[in-house]
């Protein structure tokens, strides 16, 4: 799972991947943000609240349900960020991990369905989305279970554009491009246009993206993991859905070591 989301490089060029088919984006019905769930992140640099999109229940459900009835995020860290791009965090074993381990290899035993939702929901700054396994064992682009990260990303120019239309294309023909109101984003707050399409987002901070930009540029090692622990401190619904407050916490017990893929 260390390569969950990308390879370094990707960072560089424009990463090629496989056709998708068209039933994992869908077309969404606007909601409005006053009824999105809300959560706050405290960690050890301070607090992140994030909405929660209806229109990607399944990750939604996923996600309140970790935090609701498991408290699983508590004491996590997060064990890879790259500055100008995301931070990344989930990996259960991060919890009492030493010094140096590498992390990011370990998920719940399950994965949820693609749920993409372009072009209304796309990877601006700010956007809470799922890790995943590569293409190469991961064809459907299902989500890891419990790994998220929150996009940070730079102001693109047009190369960056372009890039992110060149994998729009390769990915769904004409069927998807880029909308004004995308180019806007990317190009005035910032974002990763060149993970649209291959990476579910079901959520967006609301506060606390200086929080994520001091988390983005703390000092790492070769991995990646940040050489002083970043942990979660708490992860806190705010605002659940209705007839969910007052769920019985449970164990986790299910974790399965994936086998790392490192380049």
């Amino acid at each position: 799972m260390k390569n969950v989301i990308l390879i370094i490089s990707m960072l560089l060029v424009c990463c090629g991947v496989g056709a998708q088919t068209a039933k994992n984006v869908g077309k969404v019905t606007t909601v409005k943000a006053e009824e999105r769930p809300e959560v706050l992140i405290e960690t050890t640099m301070g607090n992140i609240r994030v909405a929660l999109y209806n229109e990607t229940p399944l990750h939604r459900d996923n996600f309140l349900k970790l935090i609701r009835e498991y408290h699983y995020y508590d004491s996590l860290l997060f064990h890879r960020v790259i500055p100008d791009f995301m931070i990344q965090a989930g990996d259960p074993y991060s919890k009492n991990a030493p010094k140096g381990a590498v992390l990011g290899d370990h998920s719940l035993d399950y994965t949820i369905p693609a749920e993409i939702r372009l072009p209304q929901i796309y990877h601006k700054r700010g956007a809470l989305a799922a890790a995943r396994e590569p293409d190469m064992v991961n064809p459907k682009r299902e989500s890891s279970s419990s790994q998220f990260y929150i996009v940070y990303g730079c102001k693109q120019d047009e190369r960056g554009l372009q890039r992110g239309r060149d994998n729009l294309r390769q990915l769904f023909g004409d069927s998807i491009q880029m909308t004004d109101e995308m180019r806007e984003a990317y190009t005035t707050v910032g974002g990763t246009p060149h993970l649209d399409g291959g990476y579910t987002v079901f959520g967006e901070v609301l506060e606390g993206m200086d929080v994520v930009d001091r988390i983005q540029r703390v000092e790492r090692d070769a991995n990646d993991r940040p050489l002083e622990d970043v942990r979660i401190v708490k992860a806190t619904i705010l605002k659940d859905l209705p007839g969910m407050e007052k769920k019985p916490k449970k164990v986790v017990k299910r974790v399965v070591k994936k086998p790392a893929r490192r380049k």
